[in-house]
């Protein structure tokens, strides 16, 4: 397992949002902190298109989207939300390309999974995509076709880099329960079949020629076991709501292969422990569950338990900086 895992990910990374608009001194602080595993920005602060379900939407093929007062609608064009959530793209990866010149290795992107897209993302009638089977299908093999052309273009641009494919499924676990709420808001859509959710994660995470993928949630109960039997390669999530319940599922997966990018460094402003402390709940859980420390390092990325999006900029850039002494911490005193 080791030089497996440890090739096709880093020690340490971030979730995928920062705080600020300006894409290039972003790109240059994702780039600069994390050498051995880089990530592309996202600046919701830009605005509409911008955000997490704008910015996938804009990657959607022969699927529009516009900015309604309620969120985010499917269209039957382009209009000026999808040009410009292409065009903030479009900004990233010029950005990106210019500070990873040369660079070899572990390249982490990130996009809307299909349960968290259908459960935002409003049909005509202003309904979610999540109320129609039919239409969850479509979403699905657009998005999948979609990132296709998206990590081609990120190959292209930073031909050394081994890109890794983050689906970011925070309303998964809502979409396995039923508890994504109708428009009305008084009802909740049905839950949708764990084998459809499995076998969809499964074809949209295939569609991408072998590349990596991993699913981030930082929801409470997140689904390991499906998401190992669905063949993701890795796992993140907010270290702090695991219960002891996820013990065995969590076990299960360290044993199998995947990767676990364990958030424990907090995603908004506050103190922080000494590098050693952020990750002594890792070491605690590892014990539990009875596995070799020296499989700690091979099995863990650190990283913040969410996106930063909501710190302030002297913050986000400290807990970006804490992940990468949190890892060396673990590789250097796994015990």
């Amino acid at each position: 397992m080791s030089e497996n895992s440890q090739s096709r990910f880093g020690p340490a990374t971030g979730v995928g949002s920062l705080p600020g608009d300006d894409a290039r001194e972003a790109v240059k602080t994702a780039t600069g902190t994390f050498e051995d595993f880089p990530f592309l920005p996202e600046l919701p602060a830009r605005g509409p298109g911008a955000d997490m379900i704008g910015r996938t939407a804009g990657m959607l093929v022969e699927l529009y989207a516009r900015v309604e007062p309620s969120g985010w609608r499917l269209g039957d064009r382009p209009g000026r939300d999808t040009k410009r959530a292409r065009a903030w793209l479009g900004e990233d990866l010029d950005a990106l390309e210019e500070f990873t010149q040369g660079y070899q290795g572990p390249l982490k992107v990130q996009a809307v999974g299909p349960w968290t897209l259908a459960a935002a993302l409003e049909l005509r009638g202003g309904e979610a995509v999540l109320s129609d089977a039919g239409a969850c299908r479509d979403l699905a093999a657009s998005l999948a076709e979609g990132l296709r052309l998206h990590l081609a273009e990120v190959r292209r641009r930073v031909p050394g880099a081994r890109v890794v494919l983050q689906l970011d499924e925070p309303s998964l676990t809502a979409v396995l329960r039923g508890q994504v709420r109708t428009a009305s808001g008084y009802r909740t859509h049905r839950a949708v079949d764990r084998q459809v959710v499995e076998a969809t994660l499964r074809d949209v995470a295939g569609a991408h020629g072998g590349d990596p993928v991993v699913v981030h949630s930082c929801a409470p109960d997140v689904p390991f076991a499906l998401l190992r039997r669905a063949g993701v390669a890795g796992v993140s999530f907010d270290f702090t709501l695991l219960t002891e319940r996820d013990d065995e599922a969590l076990g299960e997966a360290v044993e199998s292969g995947t990767r676990l990018f364990a958030g424990v460094v907090p995603g908004t402003d506050g103190p922080l422990s000494d590098p050693a402390g952020s990750v002594m709940g890792v070491r605690t859980l590892w014990r539990r569950l009875g596995l070799r420390p020296e499989l700690l390092a091979e099995a863990v990325t650190v990283t913040p338990s969410c996106g930063l999006a909501g710190a302030s900029p002297a913050y986000a850039r400290r807990a970006l900086a804490q992940c990468v002494r949190a890892a060396r911490s673990l590789a250097d005193n796994p015990e």
